[in-house]
């Protein structure tokens, strides 16, 4: 998502999180990408009529109410938008025997995959968080001469993006020159299929810049040493390569295994990553400290003159202070980069305040 996405998407967060029902009343259903919307009308429809035994007269009311409210929503749609939908409704008032009523509808800026219908004293939110979370993306790559299957790592959830067939066939049976000669054409069909790969590579991975973190790569035997070599990858991407794994499969299941391999290699990417921002921060406070801030007070300023290149912020922060800020930075187009501390210099970062920026210019 972008930062405007982001932005929309903490403001909710932020607003439905606060509601609170008396009792068990409040209303929480998510419909996954490309669910069928009108079998959600009718489990709606299905909950409604269970609602009726509900023992308590108030509490029947205002499920059978939220539920309605929502049927005539669901009943509206066409289609579930494209992403997914998540919806709510219920009765928020605090005061017992006053209605306070709301519905919401929200189309996440995120694929949504979860499917829940949940009906509790607080609307659920947990989906919708998780995408809050800042995630680290990498490039999967699983490829032998007969497939190869592209996906991407985000966060902890993979997502496939293409997979191919190459067409290239098989040892032939025969002998002599024939058999040389059919070797060759194979050879020939498999570099071809390898250079298509590396090109759907750069159509995949190359946009994403920075945001990209690292590219695994995994097949059976030496296929993955022959992509590398022969496929023509960009460098860009090739020395984005953070790891090789041998894998017998090439298709989905083959990227599964392909992340559970590299548990290690991407652990110690991300620790590296941080180290390296953190590392240019604590050199830049030694001998360019003009051009950094620290500190509650001082990082406000830098943000206010529009000074601040890359804006650093420890993950133990209080979440409010932490989206104060990354409000402060959306406004001016500035990076942000959240600091854990599991490592020494997050550590250190944390003990500065867990504030600090990189300037453009010395203020």
């Amino acid at each position: 998502m972008d930062g405007e996405e982001r932005y929309h998407l903490e403001e909710f967060f932020e607003k439905m999180k606060e509601y609170r029902a008396r009792h068990t009343e409040l209303i929480t259903v998510y419909v996954p990408k490309g669910f069928d919307i009108n079998l959600i009308t009718k489990q709606l429809e299905s909950e409604k009529s269970t609602a009726a035994n509900i023992k308590s007269t108030s509490t029947r009311k205002n499920v059978q109410d939220a539920l309605e409210s929502l049927i005539r929503l669901t009943k509206g749609m066409k289609q579930t938008p494209k992403n997914g939908v998540v919806l709510f409704s219920g009765n928020v008032s605090q005061t017992e025997g006053q209605d306070e009523f709301i519905t919401e509808t929200f189309e996440p800026p995120e694929e949504l995959n979860v499917r829940l219908y949940r009906c509790d004293q607080t609307f659920v939110l947990d989906p919708l968080e998780e995408m809050l979370e800042v995630k680290e993306l990498y490039g999967l790559v699983v490829i032998e001469r007969k497939e190869a299957t592209i996906g991407l790592l985000v966060g902890k959830k993979i997502k496939i993006l293409q997979k191919f067939d190459s067409r290239v066939p098989g040892k032939t049976n025969k002998g002599g020159q024939s058999a040389a000669r059919f070797s060759r054409i194979r050879d020939n069909m498999a570099k071809e299929f390898y250079r298509k790969i590396a090109e759907v590579m750069k159509q995949e991975f190359f946009h994403l810049g920075e945001n990209l973190r690292g590219i695994l790569v995994g097949g059976p035997g030496p296929t993955k040493e022959d992509f590398l070599k022969e496929g023509q990858l960009i460098t860009a991407l090739r020395d984005k390569v953070l790891a090789v794994k041998d894998i017998g499969y090439a298709d989905e299941h083959g990227i599964d295994l392909l992340v559970e391999a590299s548990a290690d290699a991407l652990s110690e990417q991300e620790i590296t990553y941080e180290k390296r921002i953190l590392e240019k921060f604590f050199n830049m406070l030694g001998k360019e400290a003009k051009k950094t801030a620290y500190g509650e007070e001082p990082v406000r300023k830098a943000l206010e003159y529009g000074a601040v290149q890359t804006l650093l912020l420890s993950k133990k922060l209080k979440r409010s202070d932490i989206k104060k800020f990354e409000k402060k930075a959306k406004e001016t187009s500035v990076d942000v980069e959240l600091i854990s501390i599991d490592t020494e210099e997050g550590q250190q970062f944390w003990n500065l305040g867990g504030l600090g920026a990189m300037l453009r210019f010395a203020i």
